[in-house]
């Protein structure tokens, strides 16, 4: 083991959350990578943060949650987005919607009532969940849809559908490299006398990004659990397409020699700080996504990228404006929020994939497509 980084230290008293995690550092002989450690702290079965019942998603503190979606900002999200899922659905000739990390079941309920209006054939809609908690409050929220709407575990291993997913990649587990001043290490988690601490070990891996000017003192994110993702994905996906939205950057923004600190952050009762050592499963852990890692990935399994732009002009591409002037006007005030560009509207980018390679138009990203700076 590599000189200890200076150490983040928790401070909370001990959890079931925090005795499991302390035992697999254990296990795996006194130092965790961070990826494992986020795993942990997310998704322990009943005890990490999406797996233990909080009330996650909401717009204020005052329900006991912790960050806002867009779903949950403004229905216009949901139903912009559906006439990007209809006209893939028309054009690739699939009859699924497949969404992962459904949430609260607002995205899904607000595509479904916009494709509704288009006729009654509806077509299936799939949620993969793998939160027992979430499952259950998405089957009350979805009840009036019937038998259009399943739910499954895993990815068959041939699927034809149209493929969304919002806030997916970003609470993926990433590994953390430090760069010293002369090597990279990977950053991990060990246990001290009031929780856990920072440590660094000898690595191979480098960001995918030479920056050329990495300052000392440099943390960053590399996302493997991401590309693995897609990967399995576009193994599976005979037909059809995929749309993924979360807030990122490209390579050169990413590794930007002037973003030392990375992008890791933690969010609880709507307030953000760097700490996920801290309160261990009380708050979401998350890193931006970097989409030229995405788009490779997809790439190098034979997906054609469709589109890579910002939330605000996809939303927009797919007819927002005409959606607003039908909107009241609190309404229309909270889906300002999807598109400006101190929201949502810049740091959010929106993804789109034909499946086997197979390119077309996209109405998402008519204008302000930027695949090319990827």
């Amino acid at each position: 083991m590599g000189a200890a980084a200076p150490a983040a230290v928790s401070t909370s008293p001990p959890s079931a959350l925090a005795a499991q995690i302390t035992a697999r550092i254990a296990q795996a002989g006194g130092w965790l990578p961070f990826d494992e450690f986020m795993a942990l702290a997310l998704y322990a079965p009943g005890l990490g943060y999406y797996a233990s019942g909080r009330p996650t998603f909401g717009l204020g503190p005052h329900g006991g949650s912790d960050f806002v979606t867009a779903p949950e900002m403004s229905p216009l999200f949901g139903h912009a987005l559906a006439r990007q899922v209809a006209q893939a659905l028309d054009v690739t000739g699939v009859n699924e919607v497949w969404e992962f990390g459904a949430g609260s079941g607002a995205l899904a309920e607000q595509v479904l009532d916009a494709l509704s209006l288009a006729g009654p054939a509806l077509p299936q809609y799939v949620i993969v969940e793998l939160s027992a908690t979430l499952r259950e409050r998405q089957q009350q929220r979805l009840a009036r849809f019937g038998e259009r709407v399943r739910w499954v575990d895993a990815l068959p291993s041939r699927l034809a559908a149209v493929v969304i997913g919002n806030e997916v990649l970003d609470a993926m587990p990433v590994k953390l490299l430090h760069f010293d001043g002369q090597h990279w290490l990977e950053r991990g988690v060990v246990p001290t006398e009031t929780g856990f601490g920072w440590a660094d070990r000898p690595t191979d891996r480098r960001p995918p990004f030479d920056s050329g000017h990495w300052v000392a003192g440099t943390v960053t994110e590399v996302h493997p659990h991401a590309k693995a993702w897609i990967r399995t994905l576009a193994a599976a996906l005979e037909a059809g397409a995929m749309f993924l939205i979360d807030y990122g950057f490209g390579d050169s923004e990413y590794y930007h020699p002037q973003r030392i600190g990375g992008t890791l952050m933690c969010h609880h009762q709507h307030r953000a700080d760097p700490d996920p050592l801290t309160a261990v499963g009380e708050k979401d852990i998350t890193a931006h996504v970097n989409f030229t890692t995405i788009a490779l990935a997809g790439q190098d399994a034979g997906l054609a990228v469709l589109g890579y732009t910002t939330q605000a002009h996809f939303l927009l591409n797919c007819g927002l404006t005409d959606l607003l002037q039908a909107a009241s006007l609190k309404e229309r005030a909270m889906a300002q929020k999807l598109i400006t560009e101190h929201e949502m509207g810049e740091i959010f980018k929106v993804i789109g994939f034909g499946a086997a390679g197979v390119e077309w138009d996209a109405m998402g990203f008519a204008h302000g497509d930027r695949s090319h700076v990827l």
